[in-house]
């Protein structure tokens, strides 16, 4: 083999990964959007097929072959491709120990198991949706160890999310939170202080939330030539090229901040794979580099901006616009504070600032258990409440608005939650960062976001996956993570809505 002849290959094999993983997309997507109820049984027999086809590409021997001469090769190789190829080697060495039929019978799991789960929640009927989960977690174990067998299993899960990230670093990260966090819930309820937030829970029209996440896409700058917006149960995002990027969400005529905060969420993760470089597309380094790099986007745009008072300010007028009757009377401010209490709840997507990464412990503790086999699938739901207590004091009344309520375990996705709070917390230091260079809330007040976008896709959206996670942050903010931003932001925040001493 030459090394234009591997070179050749190495383009091929990353193209045919590609094309099968956008048509699995495809299928997915469609199946949580607009697929007909009863419609599972295909999908999952294309999955499965897809999964055959995926399989070899990525781990298969001729792969295997290839990425070995490259690497005999690699001082030969410009950057592009010598990443390529070591993040296609990554990629290979985790899946390759794992069986071609467990394999694609774990595509076909998910499949039928996403299609039970929203079933199961719309019915509240957990008991449904117990045996997948079952199949789910022990496959999950099994897979830990074939991604690193001398790693702790759920220690191998998170690597899949965040590299190297380890249940170690998580309970100091999470103790150091809880030290913040749990302290300063205790002097707001001291205060006593009443934020009124009753003029969101009104009749709030469908067809006028549209039109507001239209208007919100549009304002953050998301280019809809490239990226549409749809209506599933559980709202997320999902890029298929830098050219065609979806986002979901969900509608509640009751509440309608629920979608805003969503669209607004699912705008950050889209304009994160927008941004990614050319040059990256069709190969391994598409895309965004880690969930964790990920999530900081997103909650950047919904928190760090979205529920800042300059951009409550800034949308204001188009929400009395819309809902004038809802919001007589209701004041920029008035929205801003109820936008931004804080009180224990019990969803997570509608958690505010405050709370929301201790529903993300609250996830962390109990997949920890489920991964160890310390907790079985049916003590889960009561081990929830014992830990929705312990960390909110709040406990779910049915199965739909606890265990149920997060889409993440249908889909395999163990060891995902954690990157949430990570990405928090990696959003507040990319704001110290960004205020160094950029009058951040000026331009928010403006409805100014070119500048924002065009900071965030020169320093992290254009390298897609080209430098590892931790690499990248370090060349963003020029220093290593450190939670402390986060921790300041809110004492900071929460400090001035509530007026602590």
């Amino acid at each position: 083999m030459t090394l234009d002849e591997a070179l050749y290959q190495l383009k091929d094999v990353q193209q045919k990964i590609y094309a099968l993983q956008y048509a699995g997309s495809a299928i997915s997507l469609d199946a949580v959007t607009v697929a007909p109820r009863d419609t599972a049984e295909g999908r999952s027999l294309a999955q499965g097929i897809l999964s055959g086809y995926l399989y070899p590409l990525i781990s298969g021997e001729e792969t295997g072959k290839l990425l070995d001469f490259l690497a005999e090769h690699k001082d030969e190789l410009d950057p592009l491709r010598a990443r390529q190829a070591e993040e296609l080697k990554r990629q290979y060495d985790e899946l390759h120990r794992m069986p071609e039929q467990e394999y694609v019978e774990y595509s076909m799991l998910l499949n039928d198991a996403q299609t039970v789960w929203h079933r199961a929640k719309e019915e509240d009927d957990y008991a449904a949706f117990a045996p997948y989960l079952s199949r789910i977690i022990e496959a999950n174990r099994k897979q830990a160890a074939y991604i690193d067998e001398k790693k702790a299993p759920y220690d191998a899960l998170l690597g899949q999310y965040e590299r190297d990230l380890t249940m170690e670093q998580l309970d100091g990260f999470f103790s150091e939170l809880r030290q913040t966090i749990v302290p300063l819930l205790e002097k707001i309820r001291e205060k006593g202080q009443v934020v009124d937030d009753s003029f969101l829970r009104q009749d709030f029209p469908i067809e006028k939330q549209r039109e507001l996440s239209d208007y919100l896409m549009a304002l953050l700058g998301i280019d809809r030539a490239h990226c549409t917006i749809g209506e599933t149960e559980h709202p997320f995002t999902m890029n298929f090229t830098k050219n065609d990027v979806r986002i979901t969400t969900k509608y509640d005529r009751g509440n309608f901040i629920s979608s805003m905060y969503s669209v607004i969420h699912e705008s950050g993760h889209a304009l994160y794979e927008l941004g990614v470089g050319d040059e990256y597309q069709y190969t391994v380094l598409s895309g965004g580099v880690s969930m964790g790099i990920h999530e900081s986007q997103s909650r950047f745009f919904e928190n760090m901006l979205g529920r800042s008072e300059a951009f409550i300010r800034l949308i204001f007028p188009k929400l009395k616009e819309l809902f004038p009757k809802q919001l007589a009377g209701v004041s920029a401010r008035d929205l801003y504070l109820a936008v931004n209490k804080s009180e224990p709840s019990l969803i997570r997507t509608e958690a505010d600032e405050l709370t929301y990464c201790l529903h993300i412990m609250v996830r962390y503790e109990i997949e920890k258990k489920m991964i160890a086999g310390e907790a079985s699938v049916q003590e889960l739901p009561a081990l929830w409440n014992q830990k929705m207590k312990e960390y909110l004091g709040v406990e779910a009344p049915n199965d739909r608005e606890g265990v149920l309520q997060d889409s993440h375990w249908s889909g395999g996705a163990i060891g995902y939650f954690p990157s949430y709070a990570l990405g928090s917390a990696y959003a507040a230091q990319f704001m110290h960062r960004m205020e160094q260079d950029l009058p951040v809330y000026d331009l928010v007040a403006r409805g100014d976001f070119r500048k924002i976008n065009a900071w965030l896709d020169e320093h992290i959206h254009r390298y897609g996956c080209f430098y590892p996670p931790a690499e990248l942050f370090k060349r963003c903010c020029g220093e290593e993570f450190d939670p402390r931003y986060y921790m300041d932001y809110l004492k900071k925040k929460y400090g001035e809505i509530y007026r602590l001493s």
